[in-house]
């Protein structure tokens, strides 16, 4: 609530409205930015146009990650690796985050000052135990089945009467908060268990004879221990993501992402990409929000907070109420024994362990592409075109030139996102709105790196909350501004429709 009443305070304070933000008025404080020069814009300009032919791969294509990418690994290790740019020094400094990325919390008090503070109520007592060898998360099997690697979003969506409520978005639920906790620590009851069933959804007969079956989830909160939900509370399922390229994506230009923005659908494309412009209570700024399934945050440092809070309830300098997402009508939750120690800046974790987990998120390496020359995977690149993906999926960038990251400075990079919002359509929709984007958009999720989820994290599941099992299913299910490019893949042959999938097998 103290947060809520500050981050109102400070809307009420800046002059002017979300609605009327320009690309001028999205900061970027977190960057020490060196301006282009014309010669390097015009170089970047010609370096990130659609290719003319697909005959053969692009300069550099095979190197997705820019002079940071690292050699292709064949088991679960390769979303583990530092960027193949970083220092010797730099490279403890991500030995250092790595550890406390894999730090399990222990229940304050302990003899580990370092590692105390767990909880109350939490999802996981590590970074890991839901991002394991920093790859995707999976949903749940079944009812019984662990959810350990998912985390469920909750909030009351708002009537937009003015710019403040427009911007929220969502209220907290009166009794449990933005985010449902499944653990806790002892005398303290966890708030419910996350249950799910599967529901055929679908059917869809694809040239050739192959027939997809689409599968939704039907989700239940079992054993609510604080009292029914409000009424009015949206749930928002969603699986922890792969957590490779993060530190680039941070380098893109702000104006290189809303440039490809089209809020009106002015070109008639039917596709209509908008950024959600987010306030930074850090830097007490507005700032373009590039992570997180509905783009809600703006920076590494504060993602990487913000998880810490919610998911394993561990205060910082960022989020330093110890309790977490725990309210004022969880009283046991409020009241429990904190972690707070002087050794930590009175935090439960500080500034500067805070800052090693940020740079080991920043700097985990994108592995080089698979197969960029061979002719099936060049026609799947020219199909993924020809349907229409790169309106949403925009294939490469170039960073930021920045005096105080050589390792992200001035790369070219395939990360195969816009980084903004789309309606989806209804299927996907959950109805929980964030900060500006609505309950049926998403963030158009980075692809570099999918060909390795099975590999990685021992599964074939796709989309935010894991409904999808194949990337045919993940394609099809797109609607709404995704509808164009699905109802073109569905057209294709079953040799066309290989060579896409091998195309993004090959990222």
């Amino acid at each position: 609530m103290k947060a809520l009443i500050r981050l109102t305070c400070l809307l009420f304070a800046t002059a002017v409205p979300v609605s009327a933000q320009s690309v001028a008025d999205i900061g970027e404080p977190h960057l020490d930015i060196v301006p282009r020069t014309e010669v390097e814009a015009a170089r970047v300009a010609a370096i990130t146009a659609p290719p003319d032919s697909f005959d053969a791969p692009e300069r550099f294509e095979a190197n997705q990650g820019g002079a940071g990418s690292v050699r292709r690994r064949g088991d679960a290790e390769a979303f583990s690796q530092p960027q193949a740019d970083l220092d010797f020094a730099q490279r403890g400094e991500f030995a250092l985050g790595n550890g406390l990325f894999e730090r399990l919390w222990v229940t304050a008090p302990a003899s580990t000052l370092a590692s105390d503070g767990l909880g109350p109520m939490f999802n996981a007592r590590s970074c890991q135990d839901c991002h394991v060898k920093d790859g995707r998360g999976h949903a749940p099997a079944g009812p019984a089945d662990d959810a350990t690697s998912l985390v469920v979003r909750l909030g009351v969506p708002e009537v937009p009467v003015d710019e403040l409520t427009r911007y929220l978005g969502a209220g907290p639920d009166p009794v449990y908060g933005h985010q449902l906790s499944d653990a806790s620590i002892a005398g303290v009851p966890a708030e419910a268990r996350v249950a799910v069933s599967w529901v055929e959804a679908g059917r869809v007969d694809l040239p050739g004879g192959e027939t997809v079956t689409l599968r939704r989830p039907d989700w239940h909160l079992a054993d609510l221990a604080y009292g029914p939900l409000d009424p009015h509370t949206a749930t928002s399922p969603r699986v922890a993501p792969q957590m490779i390229g993060l530190g680039l994506a941070e380098a893109i230009p702000a104006a290189d992402i809303l440039a490809h923005a089209d809020p009106d659908d002015l070109d008639g494309d039917g596709i209509s990409g908008r950024p959600n412009v987010v306030w930074s209570p850090e830097y007490e700024t507005w700032m373009l929000g590039r992570f997180g399934v509905r783009a809600t945050t703006p920076t590494l440092r504060q993602q990487a907070a913000d998880a810490f809070n919610a998911d394993i309830g561990i205060a910082s300098p960022l989020r330093p109420d110890p309790a977490g997402d725990c309210t004022e009508a969880q009283r046991a939750c409020r009241g429990a024994r904190q972690g707070a120690d002087p050794e930590q800046g009175g935090y439960e974790i500080s500034g500067d362990s805070l800052d090693l987990v940020t740079f080991y998120t920043r700097n985990l390496a994108v592995p080089k592409r698979a197969r960029v020359e061979d002719p099936q995977v060049l026609r799947g690149k020219e199909l993924f075109h020809e349907a229409g993906c790169p309106s949403c999926h925009v294939p490469k960038y170039v960073t930021h030139r920045l005096a105080d990251r050589a390792e992200q400075s001035f790369q070219l990079i395939w990360p195969y996102s816009d980084f903004l919002l789309h309606d989806m359509g209804p299927g996907l929709a959950d109805g929980l709105p964030a900060g500006q984007a609505s309950g049926a958009e998403w963030r158009t999720p980075p692809l570099w790196g999918i060909g390795l989820t099975e590999q990685v994290s021992g599964h074939r599941q796709y989309l935010h909350d894991g409904r999808a099992r194949s990337l045919s299913e993940a394609i099809l299910w797109h609607d709404g501004e995704g509808r164009a490019a699905r109802d073109r893949y569905a057209t294709f042959t079953e040799a066309d429709r290989a060579a896409l999938e091998a195309f993004l097998e090959s990222l």
